[in-house]
């Protein structure tokens, strides 16, 4: 008797002037799809735009698995059409990747406000309103440079390093409109700008309008020594990514900020990295069970692959690195190590009730 084979498609954003044309084969994500195919699944291309989202939906309709790679912001569009079409799939049986509901309560800056008890978190801020953050950033900038960051985004978009341009000011918890600023948007190509309180907050009031506020936290000190990504399948991590230099690295020592080195490459590595071992055990034992009782998670509702970002924070007791949470990322967990592509296609078949 022949075996019938699990449905799976990929979503991933489609090419202007080919729109549903497009074979995911021709893609970036080729090897997922050909490690699907080769486990036993039936891959399906579901290149997505909002002008077909009609058609994608119909075309997926009955398909038993949708794994999605579509950035939060993609083309000048927000995703809730697609995550409309998301959820009706989900509920009438497809196993969705990352499930919309399981996206907002993890996969935006607001994880970092919801868990900053935990001790990856710290001195991390909410601002729901632009009022808000009027009443209480200046409060919140006499203890030194922060970094704020937009709901939702990605490369650098509205996240910005921000700190009070005059040392004389740090002493008062208000300052007027005309207080000057030193800000440093994150976006590739930027630099250091004095700017007054009022152009920084017009700079910023787009984000409460479209992308639910800011997240307010301090700058880390030891951001210079680089960022650790950490992919996760699942509840178990599958490899990592290590920048040493990011956005809002600073300048060398008496150097003009414009001499800053721009970001620069990702490199890859397996989950057994030796010097990354207690970062991943702090993870796997600790943070996620941990991250999954504050908002509300079973370990199942993690998304099929995910990511989460640690900066290094100050060396503790005995001289060994803490690590801060930088930020999580779900909706777009691209490229990724070699390693984790077995335990992506693997997690996705098991949840299809397929074995690999």
């Amino acid at each position: 008797m022949k075996i019938k084979k699990n449905r799976v498609a990929i979503i991933f954003p489609a090419e202007p002037g080919t729109l549903a044309g497009t074979r995911v084969e021709d893609t970036r994500l080729a090897g997922v799809a050909n490690a699907l195919a080769l486990a036993g699944a039936d891959v399906m291309s579901a290149p997505y735009a909002d002008e077909i989202a009609e058609e994608i939906e119909a075309r997926l309709a009955g398909v038993e698995g949708i794994l999605v790679w579509f950035n939060p912001i993609e083309a000048h569009r927000d995703r809730s059409v697609l995550n409309e079409m998301l959820r009706l799939l989900a509920s009438n049986g497809a196993v969705v990747s990352a499930h919309p509901d399981v996206i907002d309560k993890m996969g935006t800056k607001d994880v970092l406000f919801r868990t900053r008890s935990m001790s990856w978190g710290g001195d991390i801020r909410r601002y729901g309103t632009l009022d808000a953050m009027i009443a209480e950033l200046p409060a919140s900038l006499i203890l030194g440079p922060r970094v704020l960051k937009q709901m939702r985004g990605q490369s650098g978009d509205g996240v910005w390093k921000v700190s009070l341009a005059d040392e004389l000011t740090s002493s008062h918890s208000t300052q007027s409109p005309a207080t000057m600023l030193r800000v440093r948007h994150a976006k590739r190509g930027c630099f250091d700008e004095c700017i007054s309180f009022a152009d920084f907050l017009a700079r910023c009031s787009p984000y409460f309008a479209a992308a639910g506020g800011m997240i307010d936290r301090p700058y880390q000190d030891r951001l210079h020594e680089g960022m650790i990504r950490c992919y996760v399948v699942r509840d178990q991590v599958a490899g990592f990514g290590e920048q040493l230099v990011n956005a809002l690295y600073p300048s060398p020592v008496e150097r003009p900020e414009t001499d800053a080195p721009q970001p620069g490459p990702r490199f890859y590595f397996p989950p057994d990295r030796a010097d990354f071992h207690c970062l991943k055990d702090k993870l796997e034992r600790h943070w996620i069970p941990e991250m999954c009782r504050v908002l509300g998670l079973a370990t199942s509702d993690l998304p099929v692959l995910w990511d989460a970002d640690f900066l290094l924070g100050p060396k503790d007791g005995s001289g060994a690195d803490t690590y801060v949470l930088c930020e999580i990322n779900v909706s777009s967990v691209f490229p990724f190590p070699p390693s984790a592509l077995a335990p992506l296609v693997k997690e996705m078949l098991t949840r299809l009730g397929q074995s690999y």
